[in-house]
């Protein structure tokens, strides 16, 4: 390939595409027109023979030669910025910056009011403006459109390598009854189980769940009431009626009628829910994004 006349521009413009998947964010994002940055597409596929991207209601899908070049590309971008500038460390103890956080439910309730107390003792001029969300690939969405700087909820099913993660909180499922319920002073066995009526939590408003899904494995299935979305609810509604639940500990632990409950170990093998921290690459390498996320990792990691 002849090099000539190929300019560092193109790379970057490849580079804003390949994270936006939207030619007219895409120029937003380096600060050029709609139509600069069409003609640099243009360039780049007489430059590389291949389409790079395909036009989709969803969006610019990147061709298999894009998805080649989208990683050689980015850190090639990121060691001349590392070369050529040297972003100011962020000193949280003075910084005056709001952080736009995306939560779904349960990290608003169990990791959110730690987050605020170590803000206010230790980083009085970071505030954090929350978004909430239920399903799961809202996260990616909020991400692109650069509305949150992060989120935290159950991994996205429809993450690219522009999206990234990493483990944050660990939960295990138990099965809650009301402490008055007769199943309360018995075993939780199989038997006992499906004679019970279920409450489905369903963020997404699907009607089952992994519950349900690991019951049909074995040719079993339990008697659904009861489906919502809001799964901090639930312990109240079993604590005043004879439903049972299979929930996350923290949030039976975490309700104000967790003295008028039973917990159980479910009577099937339910696997442990993990909660991520998801940001998007091109947040990946700024100081005060960084600093950010190591803040959260830190306080999640006491609970």
């Amino acid at each position: 390939m002849d090099f000539h006349g190929v300019d560092l521009n193109l790379l970057v413009a490849f580079n804003a595409l390949m994270n936006e998947r939207n030619v007219t964010r895409a120029a937003t994002q380096i600060g050029v027109s709609q139509p600069a940055m069409s003609a640099a597409l243009s360039r780049l596929r007489n430059l590389l023979g291949d389409p790079l991207f395909q036009r989709s209601n969803a969006g610019l899908i990147p061709t298999p030669r894009a998805r080649d070049l989208a990683s050689p590309v980015a850190a090639a971008l990121r060691q001349i910025e590392l070369a050529m500038v040297t972003p100011p460390a962020f000193q949280p103890e003075t910084a005056q910056v709001t952080f736009k956080l995306g939560l779904q439910d349960y990290p608003t309730v169990v990791l959110l009011p730690a987050l605020m107390e170590a803000l206010e003792q230790n980083s009085p001029g970071v505030s954090l403006n929350v978004i909430t969300f239920n399903d799961r690939n809202a996260a990616v969405d909020l991400l692109d459109a650069g509305v949150i700087d992060a989120a935290i909820g159950v991994p996205p099913t429809n993450m690219d390598a522009r999206i990234l993660t990493r483990p944050l909180l660990h939960d295990e499922f138990v099965t809650i009854v009301s402490s008055e319920h007769q199943a309360a002073r018995e075993p939780m066995n199989l038997n006992t189980y499906l004679d019970l009526q279920h409450v489905l939590v369903s963020p997404e408003g699907q009607l089952h769940g992994l519950v349900d899904q690991t019951l049909a494995q074995h040719g079993k299935q339990r008697k659904l009431v009861l489906t919502i979305p809001q799964i901090f609810a639930v312990p109240a509604v079993v604590a005043r009626t004879k439903m049972a639940a299979t929930i996350l500990k923290r949030v039976a632990l975490h309700s104000q009628v967790s003295h008028r409950l039973m917990l159980f170990s479910p009577p099937l093998a339910l696997p442990e829910i993990v909660f991520h921290l998801i940001w998007h690459r091109r947040s990946d390498n700024y100081p005060a994004q960084v600093w950010f996320r190591e803040f959260i990792a830190r306080h999640s990691s006491t609970l």
